[in-house]
């Protein structure tokens, strides 16, 4: 009689033990299934978030090539010609002052170099468009060198406002074997952005230069 009831109790706890870990791996599989739904609403927001972290950066490192142009021109009298001036600094007296950092002088949109934008291309023409567009339709002259803007910016009429929130055409890369001065740098990424500069919405058509800042 005793062996018979040691039986049905070992029968029982081993049918309870049986249950009791049926319902864990349910609930562990129901635990999985929420964390790769969290995951997979998260991701994209994860994603568009280390874009637009890409795009500041990529923003103030333009913009201190941009100052980095400014200040060659300022104490040479010209605009530089190659990247490497601008790395190599200018000369004061026996010495030379550095006016760019290294890591500045690569796009981190594409962890490559910069392209080169030269004075009066078309790149330039439809960038300063972009800009009085998006200034209302005057030229916002914020350079702290104005015979910078004197010498090489471009008198340009009949800025009508499309509705286009600023967007240029995209266009061939004019300038990136040129040879000659540069005036500013931009992106090689055609991507449309998250950040808008001067109303614009795409990487390449943001041209970093000492005439709008």
């Amino acid at each position: 009689m005793m062996t018979s009831l040691n039986k049905r109790a070992k029968q029982s706890t081993s049918a309870e033990r049986k249950g009791e870990r049926g319902y864990t791996l349910f609930g562990l599989l129901a635990l999985m299934t929420l964390i790769a739904l969290f995951a997979t609403i998260a991701a994209p927001s994860i994603q568009q978030q280390a874009v637009r972290e890409r795009e500041q950066e990529a923003i103030f490192r333009g913009e201190e090539v941009a100052e980095a142009i400014r200040l060659y021109f300022r104490y040479t009298g010209r605009l530089p010609t190659s990247m490497e001036q601008l790395l190599e600094g200018v000369p004061r007296g026996t010495k030379k002052i550095q006016v760019l950092r290294p890591a500045a002088a690569i796009d981190p949109l594409t962890n490559d170099e910069w392209r080169l934008i030269r004075p009066r291309t078309q790149t330039m023409i439809q960038f300063q468009r972009a800009v009085m567009l998006y200034a209302g339709g005057r030229v916002p002259q914020t350079t702290r060198d104005p015979q910078l803007f004197a010498r090489y910016g471009m008198q340009i009429t009949n800025i009508v406002d499309t509705g286009s929130s600023g967007t240029t055409t995209s266009i061939e890369d004019d300038s990136a074997n040129g040879i000659g001065e540069f005036i500013g740098v931009a992106s090689r990424n055609r991507d449309e952005s998250i950040i808008t500069y001067y109303g614009i919405d795409h990487h390449d058509q943001w041209v970093f230069t000492p005439l709008f800042r």
